[in-house]
């Protein structure tokens, strides 16, 4: 089991920019596979970006795609998610998560581990 915490949310305008953060402690950072995810009022979970273990290979739902950049650092434990252009219908609370993906989608169920999520506001 690893611990995670996210930071970085905030309120910004449309058009603006926010740089997630998500440390992660505990097991071997390097074995996980990292995700972000997002869940607004109403609405169910949704995979916004992930990254694999080493880092080469990153994914993104297409509402996200050129906006947004996922990057992690081993040497540091830590799991990025930059966000520019960002949209009202970006406002979320936004999830990191830990897990291996066992097919092509990243399905939350096989993230084990998730931090506590970090409040991002969109204004219009």
């Amino acid at each position: 089991q690893v611990q995670l915490v996210e930071s970085g949310g905030g309120l910004v305008q449309a058009g603006g920019s926010l740089r997630l953060s998500c440390a992660v402690s505990g097991r071997s950072f390097w074995w996980y596979d990292m995700g972000w995810f997002r869940q607004a009022p109403g609405k169910e979970r949704e995979f916004v970006a992930g990254i694999s273990r080493s880092g080469s290979s990153t994914y993104y739902t297409d509402s996200v795609k050129d906006r947004f950049t996922i990057a992690r650092d081993n040497a540091k434990n830590t799991v990025y998610l930059q966000m520019n252009s960002l949209k009202p219908e970006d406002t979320a609370v936004y999830y990191c998560a830990a897990g291996s993906v066992r097919g092509t989608e990243w399905d939350p169920a096989d993230f084990g581990s998730w931090g506590q999520g970090t409040q991002v506001t969109v204004s219009s």
